[in-house]
């Protein structure tokens, strides 16, 4: 039996759905009216669902913004990792990918994270959501490009390398300084270059 506090798609939808489909909209929200205007209250009435809805997935108006940010990682990880498993396994051909796949998500959603990294500036939460980023990112690149160095690994300055160089040309692509196609080709040259030039590490 529905009321006007709990409509029925409130009831059709799984919890996993309903998630995704309140983290789908708040994405909206913040493309059409900016950080600032996300609360959870708000949330519930755009989705069409009762105030406790947000609250009962996400506990705060902090959750929701790392939700968000770390939905981003998410579909950032599973591009990269479906263009990876695509390629050649050849080291230019890996980096491409890489460099690729990584500015492509940050350009595509420039419109939405940086007013969610800057609402959670400074939070716990989006300390632990980077540095767990960061620690994937390596991760992936170290598995997948380890084998084309000349020691058959690469060491943590190298992978910090290629990180900061991610990092720093596709937020150049974002301000519009550079293309997003020359963003990716610099990159691209920086990890293979990265990778021949620097012998793995104990600390990788």
């Amino acid at each position: 039996m529905s009321t006007p506090d709990m409509p029925s798609p409130s009831r059709r939808l799984s919890r996993d759905e309903r998630r995704r489909q309140l983290l789908a909209v708040a994405r909206e929200i913040v493309r059409d009216e900016g950080s600032e205007a996300l609360t959870l209250g708000h949330l519930a009435q755009r989705a069409g669902v009762s105030k406790p809805i947000p609250y009962d997935h996400f506990g705060s108006r902090t959750g929701l913004l790392a939700a968000l940010y770390r939905a981003y990682d998410d579909r950032q990880n599973a591009r990269m990792a479906e263009a990876m498993a695509a390629a050649p396994p050849e080291l230019e051909s890996q980096a491409a990918v890489i460099a690729g796949s990584y500015v492509e998500c940050v350009v595509t959603q420039a419109s939405e994270i940086p007013g969610v990294s800057a609402a959670l500036s400074g939070s716990a939460e989006l300390e632990a959501i980077r540095l767990n980023y960061e620690s994937g990112f390596m991760e992936r690149v170290r598995m997948a490009l380890a084998r084309f160095s000349p020691t058959g690994e690469i060491g943590l300055p190298a992978l910090r390398s290629i990180l900061g160089a991610a990092e720093a040309l596709s937020f150049a692509a974002v301000r519009n300084e550079i293309s997003q196609t020359e963003a990716a080709s610099e990159l691209s040259a920086a990890i293979a270059d990265a990778v021949r030039r620097m012998p793995g590490g104990s600390n990788a």
